[in-house]
Order: structure tokens, then sequence, then C-alpha cells
């Protein structure tokens, strides 16, 4: 073997390696059930605090629901609502960092329509309503309220229950 065929082969030898190795196991994080339940009854109580009727839903960033409280009188549609902010935060708010879908909706908004999407994503919404979730810099997920009489009362709602679990998400 000639030593420029050997060094080649250690060369691609050593790429299968690494490419093996990247194959492994990944870690994620999401919340746990009993915090995620919290996030969910403290939004909806803060939005009972001020009047609104809400639903809210925390996604970890498969879109699997981890948690969902309807609180009393909700508007049925709400519930649907709900889910598809947390989700569109916790999908495409991941690759930009975007924190809210109301930075999503601002940024559509900026796009060429050329570069916006012409057909409904499934499960998406860019309605304002829904924040991420983020711990130690990196989303884990998404809090998506519905059904105050506003996207922005929406977002403040899951603002206000979010810091208030936020010292426990480490």
């Amino acid at each position: 073997m000639s030593r420029i065929s050997a060094v080649l082969g250690g060369v691609a030898l050593a790429s299968v390696s690494a490419l093996a190795a990247a194959q492994g196991l990944i870690q994620t994080q999401k919340l746990s059930a009993a915090l995620a339940n919290e996030l969910v009854g403290e939004s909806v109580a803060i939005c009972a605090k001020n009047g609104y009727k809400v639903v809210a839903v925390v996604v970890d960033l498969d879109g699997v629901r981890q948690a969902v409280l309807r609180g009393d009188g909700a508007p049925i549609h709400s519930m649907d609502n709900a889910y598809y902010k947390a989700y569109t935060i916790a999908s495409l708010g991941l690759s930009r960092k975007e924190e809210s879908t109301k930075q999503i909706a601002d940024r559509m908004a900026k796009a060429a329509p050329t570069t916006v999407p012409q057909t409904p994503l499934p499960n998406v919404t860019y309605a304002q309503g829904a924040i991420a979730v983020v711990a130690g810099g990196n989303t884990i997920g998404g809090l998506g309220v519905s059904g105050a009489p506003g996207g922005n009362f929406d977002e403040e709602c899951a603002r206000g229950a979010l810091a208030k679990i936020k010292d426990r998400m480490k």
C-alpha cells in the first residue's frame, strides 16, 4: 500500500468514526409534568384575575402537549388556538431565537411576499399569544394562551406565569 493510500485510508476511517459517534443519543430538556402543569395553571389564573377566560397549553420541542388547562368558560376554539400558538413558537421560533409569536408575525409582515409560505403550515398560526420556554439560553418548549380579547393580553398572562416559575427551570 502506498503512503498516500495509507493516509487517505486513515482519513476515511477517522471520518467514519466521527460520523458513527454523531449517530449516538441526543439529550434534550423539557419541563417536568409538575412544572408544566403549574405554568398552565398560573397562565389561566392570571388571565382570570383580569376577567379573561382562556386556555393555556405547554408543548415540548416535538410539539407534544405536556400540559393543557381550559379555564372556566373559555371558548372551545381556544383549545386548538392555544396549541397552535405554542406549537408555532416552539417550532418556528427556535431557529431564529424568537421568543414570541408576535416577533414571528412582525418578521413575516416585513418579509418579501415571495418568502412567506403560500400555503398554510399544519398547526401554525402567527397570532400573538405565545412565548418560548427558555432554560439555560435554549428554547425547550412553548407556552400558548388563547381566549383573552386580544393576543397582547394572552401574551401578558403567559409572561406573568413564566416569570413565576423561571427560577425553578434549572
